[in-house]
Order: C-alpha cells, then structure tokens, then sequence
C-alpha cells in the first residue's frame, strides 16, 4: 500500500452500498429496498430485476466477469460457485451481459456434499442459497478474476437451515421483538428496530511459508503436534505491543488496503503476547455484517499470507509452550436510532432500563451457561481453553466493581442508592496530563465481561465463525427479555414491578458474577460449589445444544427447530472426531517416516563414535549415558507409537457418532500426548542438523 493512500477515498470502493445504491437506482426502487433492508418488507420481482440490473453494471464496471452466492455451510469455511453474466448467444455471434432479479434472489447449490447432520440423504441434493440484503455485495479481485459476491443464507429443499447464517438472522430477528417489547415498556415509541451490535477482535500467528511446509503436522493439522520450547518464548512479554517488524508491517499494509476496499473497517493491529502472534480489529456493525466481515478478514490474512512467503495460522494452538489465539466477540444492543441499550450512563445506580437490561443478561448467561460454552467449543479450543492464557472452560460474568457493588446494594436491601467513581489516576509525575479514571478495572480472566457498554466473550476460537455465539447470545437474551416483559406487562404498578424484579433477577442470579482471577485452581472449586457448569472438551459441551432447556427455547422463538439441533450435534461429534483422527495420523506418519528414523540413525551413529573412542582408550562414560538416554527414550517413542496405532484404529472402527467422538477424547487424545513427550525430549538431544523439521524457533522467531 502506497503511504500515500487516501483510506477515505478507497474505503468501501468495491461494496455495492448505500452510496453506491443512492447514485443508481431509481428513488422508488432505492426506497423499496431500505424498507425491506430496515423493515423486512418483502421486496418486489419488479424491484428485484431493477437492482439485480445495476449491480451487474456496477460490478462489470469494477471488471468482474462472473458472480457467485456466497455462503457459510456448517464447514467452519465460506462456499462460492462462480456464474458468469453470459447469457444465451445472439445470432449475431455476440453475447448479452445478463443478471435477472430470479439470479440475484436465490441460487440452487448442490446441497448433498455439505454436512447436513442427517437431515438430508446424498441422493437428496437440492439446496437454495436465498440473498441476505442486509449484508452489502461486494466484487473481490484475486486470482480467480474479478467476482461479485451476493451474500446468502443456505437452506434445504425442505427448509432446514444449512449454514450459519439462517440460525443467526432468525435470531437477530427475535431480539429485535423482545427487545422492542422492552423499550416500550420504559417509553421508547420513536425506535424501530434492536440490532445486537458487534465487533471482532482477531487473533492469528504469522510463519514463513518455506518453513511451514516442512511442517506436516502445520499442514495437516494446522497446529504443530510435536515440537520442544526453545529457550526464550514469551516470558520477557517483550512481543505485546511491540514494534512490528519491517515484513509484518508490510504485511499488515496490504491487509488494511484489500480490507478497507472491501468496507471492512480495519482499525487496530499489533504484536500479541506469543512471539509471531499478532491481531487485527474492527469497528463495531451489525451482527450479521460483522459475521460476514470476520470470513473475509480470515480469508484475506490467509490469501496475502501466501502472496507474501508467509503463512497464517489461524488454530486457537499452533505452538504448545505459547499462549494460543482466540477471537474476542464484543456484543451490544443498539436501536437503529442509536441508543445503546447496554450503556450504564454515568449513575447506572439511577439507570432502571439498564439495570433491568443488566440483569436480563446476567439470568441468559446464568440459565444457558453451559450452551454458551458450547457455542464457543472446537477441537483447537480444547487446546486453549484454562490454560492460563484464555478464560477457563467455566463461563462466569465480571461485571466490575462498580456494577458489583450497585447488584450487592440490590440484592442487600433493595434500593441502589450510589454509583462508584473512577477519579482521578495519580502517576506522580508533573508533567503528565491528570488522567480521569474509569470507575472498573479489566480482567482478562474472564470469559464473559462487561466492558463499558458491551460485553466482550472471549472464549471464541480463533478459526471459529463467530455467528454460533451470536446466534446463542441473541436467543438466550431475547428469551429473558421475554419473560421479564411477560411480567410487567401484567403490572398494575409498573416502577414497583421493575424494583421487583431487579432485586429477584440480582439475587437468583448473583452465582454467575466473578470478578477474580479465572485462571486460579481455587476458582474451578468455587464454581463447583456454585453449581456452574464445567465442560472441560467439545465433547463434553456438545450434549446442551439437544437438551430440552435448549430445544424449547431455540424452537419457541423459532431460531431452530428440534431437528435442526440434532443435526448440528451430529455434525459437531462427526468434525471432532475426524479433526482427532487427521491429527493422529499424522503424528504416526511423522513418527514412523521421518522422526523415528533419524533417531535411529542418530543412536548408531552415537554407538559407532562410543565403540571409536573407547578402543582408543578414552574415558567413554558421558557418551554411554546419552546413548542410553536417546535409546530408552526410542524404545518409549516406539511403543507410545504403537499404543497410537492400535486406539486410532479402534476409535475409527466405532460407528455411532457420539461414541466415537468420546473415544478420540479419551483414548486417543492421551495416546497422542504419549507419544509427543519422548520425542520432544529427543528434539533437545538429537543435533539439529539432523532433526527433520523447523523448531519453534525457526519457526516464531525468524519472520
């Protein structure tokens, strides 16, 4: 990117968005399409074909030949089948350009080779891809040409949503009547529309590309499964925040360019904690753009990663030793008028909307804590989670000593009567400005924080689509919204009936708030002693989405039906397991074909120099003990070898999809660690001349 680009002339340059829409389309059809944006009215064939028209001219002016449904099956990846605007030849030998309003509403994917749970048969194979025109389309130029992409949803011939964005516009859509049910009640009448507000934090390490393919186990996996500390890692904490070296930063130039052209609002990149980890931020939009938006960030790190000679990890643990990566999901509630329903003011003790609000998430968060673990479950956050690097596998609340003290004043006596203030921050230095002083500390312990006016749920894994969590979060809060505006609807004395409930939801639901460290041991014992849930594996997580709390409350604001539930527990069982099983194989073919040999050779040629220099007469005692150690630990790799092969044969040989997941969990999950440790030990004997992969050090610290 030049430095002398102008950002606020290239932004959004290749969205088909508002402005865009403004300048070419007729004021009715423009009109039409903002009600059915903002409003969900239907949109018109006639007003379809007219804007189907436009952005066909607009996106062939940008250069592109062809257009895809872009949508997000249950792969954990994007899907695109690209069409070009050719139609029908002329008798004239030419073509026409065309792309009809038919097009541009819904596309027919082949649906049988997606993961669909059991709900749909391989021979049943029709699928509709149907335009989400919330979410702007975009053109993106790359090697494939220059494409327009139409955002979509992905459902069955029979309905049953596909993808991860059906569930999450549903979802965003009861919100937005639950919580238009409660502003109403506190006198709001001028708002239309609650949209839960998002922004993304990503996190992602950077490697060199020649050195990852060296790296199987990268590859395959896309975490190293073997691999000894080297002798500096993260300890100094001199990698956060620091200066970004000359090739990330280019890097990083490129990223914001493509980005910005893209309307993705890049705003924040640095250095994270581990060496060679590093993270990208946007600004907050709506929940099903900012869903959008996170695809494409991963896509772009990915795609100029590679331009580049470098390779983006995105697994929440590429490197055992260092803290692994996550995707902080920052989630509010803001009218389409702009008031942020979670924003306390600066006497949240006077706020009675807010405090109610407060509450109502504290009750969602507390009644389906462990469906917001799951939300959050893959086979790489395993990896991560309560490590003492990322939140602990217990979901709690921090609210922040001002908050606590307001609910501790509530649930005392009934009455909240003082708000705690920040002051003033004391640096004793003279020269620096006086700093005012927020009233609550952070804590990035916690899974589940109150930040200001948002909360900030950090368990998400860093390679996770983060529209699972927001669809939870949007339900299980519309459900509590709903239940509490059942109640005061019926009030006869509506403040009472508010003070009421403030008090009951505060003192039910006090177990859920921790505001201390959430790494401690002590803190896994006291949430037992609460009651919370602790789901240590996405195995473990899993069974909460098909519980009946769950079905009944996702099927009574029609977000998923039972059927569609249990087609995403089998799909989450079946992803485990074969995530499992790619990682054992691999470590069994490293072993065997590249790690085991060159030990062996190492080992003879050891023997061979202990046998020279002993006939020379020389003391060989040193030489005996290593050569003793590297055999024991041989003869410990190759049998931890063959306990692999025989539990990953096993485990693959179960049938039902359940069983099989918590087979990989608990035979081969150990296996594999069996088999790492003796040959970790061995990396740090074995010259490293010989040893037949990158080290972490050539890895994280030569970028």
């Amino acid at each position: 990117m030049s430095d002398m680009t102008n950002v606020a002339k290239i932004f959004g340059e290749n969205v088909f968005n508002d402005t865009v829409m403004q300048e070419r389309l007729p004021k009715k059809v423009y009109k039409d399409l903002k009600k059915t944006i903002e409003e969900g009215k239907a949109l018109d064939p006639v007003t379809a074909d007219v804007v189907a028209h436009e952005m066909k001219e607009w996106a062939i002016e940008k250069g592109a030949t062809h257009y895809t449904h872009w949508f997000q099956p249950l792969t954990g990846v994007t899907a695109e089948k690209h069409d070009s605007f050719i139609s029908a030849p002329m008798a004239n030998g030419k073509v026409l350009m065309s792309f009809s309003g038919k097009e541009l509403i819904k596309g027919e994917p082949d649906a049988s080779s997606f993961p669909s749970g059991g709900l749909r048969a391989t021979f049943e194979a029709r699928g509709y891809t149907a335009w989400d025109c919330t979410s702007p389309a975009f053109v993106k130029k790359d090697q494939n040409g220059c494409i327009l992409y139409i955002p979509t949803a992905f459902c069955s011939y029979t309905g049953e949503a596909l993808d991860q964005k059906t569930p999450l516009l549903r979802s965003m859509e009861a919100i937005n009547t639950q919580a238009l049910r409660f502003i109403r009640l506190f006198g709001n009448t001028t708002s239309k529309r609650v949209i839960p507000s998002v922004g993304i934090e990503q996190e992602y390490f950077l490697v060199d590309r020649e050195k990852y393919l060296q790296r199987e186990d990268l590859v395959f996996a896309g975490r190293t499964l073997f691999g000894a500390m080297p002798p500096k890692g993260q300890e100094l904490d001199d990698h956060y925040f620091g200066s970004i070296r000359d090739r990330i930063a280019n890097f990083m130039k490129v990223i914001n360019e493509e980005l910005w052209k893209l309307g993705v609002t890049a705003k924040t990149q640095h250095n994270e904690v581990a060496p060679a980890q590093h993270e990208l931020a946007p600004i907050y939009v709506e929940c099903n753009v900012a869903v959008d938006h996170n695809q494409l960030i991963m896509e772009t790190l990915k795609k100029v990663a590679y331009r580049q000679g470098l390779h983006c990890l995105l697994h929440e643990k590429p490197f055992a030793g260092v803290n692994g990566s996550g995707k902080h999901d920052n989630w509010s509630l803001t009218t389409d008028d702009g008031k942020n329903l979670l924003d306390p003011g600066k006497t949240p003790h006077e706020n009675i909307q807010f405090l109610l609000m407060l509450m109502c998430v504290l009750r969602a968060v507390d009644k389906h804590a462990d469906l917001l673990r799951e939300s959050a479950a893959d086979p790489g956050n395993d990896c991560r989670l309560g490590a003492h690097e990322a939140p602990p596998a217990i979901v709690s609340v921090f609210l922040g000593e001002q908050l606590e003290d307001v609910m501790e004043q509530l649930i005392a006596t009934g009455e909240a009567t003082h708000s705690l203030k920040g002051g003033k921050l004391e640096t004793g230095v003279k020269t620096l400005p006086g700093l005012s002083k927020d009233a609550t500390d952070r804590n990035r312990t916690s899974p589940f924080a109150f930040t200001g006016n948002k909360f900030e749920f950090r368990m998400v894994g860093s390679r996770d689509s983060v529209a699972g969590p927001n669809v939870v979060l949007n339900t299980i809060v519309a459900e509590a919204l709903s239940d509490a505006c059942d109640i005061l609807e019926k009030a006869e004395d509506f403040p009472m009936a508010v003070h009421d409930l403030i008090k009951k939801y505060a003192a039910e639901h006090q177990r859920i708030v921790f505001n201390g460290n959430g790494y401690s041991e002590e803190w896994v014992e006291e949430a037992a002693r609460r009651g919370l849930p602790n789901l240590p594996t996405m195995v473990d997580a899993i069974p909460s989405l098909v519980s009946e709390k769950s079905v009944e409350m996702f099927e009574k604001f029609h977000v998923f039906t039972r059927a569609e539930l249990e087609s995403r527990a089998e799909i989450k069982y079946e992803a485990y397991a074969k995530a499992i099983n790619i990682e054992a194989r691999t470590m069994i073919d490293m072993a065997s074909k590249q790690i085991l040999p060159v030990i062996v050779k190492y080992t003879k040629d050891l023997a061979d120099t202990v046998n020279a220099v002993k006939e020379a007469g020389v003391d060989v005692d040193v030489q005996l003990e290593l050569l003793k150690e590297t055999s024991e630990l041989l003869r410990e790799a190759k049998n931890a070898l063959e306990q692999l092969k025989t539990v990953t044969a096993k485990a693959g040989a179960k049938e039902q999809s359940e069983v099989q997941a918590k087979a990989y969990r608990d035979e081969v999950v150990p296996a594999m660690e069996g088999l790492r440790a003796p040959i970790d030990k061995l990396e740090m004997i074995v010259n490293k001349n010989v040893w037949p992969m990158p080290s972490y050090a050539d890895l994280i610290f030569e970028v």
